[in-house]
């Protein structure tokens, strides 16, 4: 009979020094119903600030509407501040997303979510925040996290809400 031995010892060592990160723990967690036309990220962001919702895991499932806009990059990846590439969807299309709310320096709750979205045999990725409107059905489930402390920081030098833990 042979044996085996994995030493996972190495894996054990492992300094994590230039990781930022808060401790949180699962609170409310809320599934919503959006509809025809609503903006993706506007409707979430409202629904998180009457909620006082201050930080969350938020999943999306539905449709898009033709001639919603997403993020799909920055022009040129060295460039700052960056500047967007933004693709027009043509055509209603399939979409599934994941992201986070955080709130930024002033208290309000941000959604940072990237989608994908298919017609037919194409598919885009990208950031949902130019305005994703909603094609009769929009799911949407928000895990909300208590007890952390992270929050958007708006850094000059990009433009971007970085998460400050």
């Amino acid at each position: 009979m042979n044996s085996f031995i994995l030493d996972l010892s190495p894996f054990n060592q492992r300094v994590w020094s230039s990781l930022d990160y808060t401790e949180a723990n699962l609170g409310r967690i809320f599934a919503l119903r959006l509809h025809q036309n609503e903006v993706l990220h506007e409707e979430i962001e409202k629904f998180a600030a009457q909620k006082k919702i201050k930080s969350a895991l938020c999943f999306f499932l539905g449709g898009a509407e033709d001639k919603s806009k997403i993020v799909v990059g920055p022009k040129e990846g060295n460039a700052m501040p960056p500047q967007p590439m933004i693709t027009l969807l043509q055509g209603v299309h399939e979409g599934c997303g994941v992201g986070t709310i955080f709130t930024d320096e002033e208290g309000a709750p941000k959604l940072h979510m990237h989608a994908s979205f298919g017609r037919n045999d194409h598919a885009v990725t990208g950031c949902v925040r130019m305005g994703v409107n909603v094609w009769k059905i929009g799911e949407v489930v928000i895990l909300e996290l208590t007890g952390g402390t992270a929050k958007r920081i708006k850094n000059n030098a990009t433009g971007f809400e970085f998460l400050e833990c």
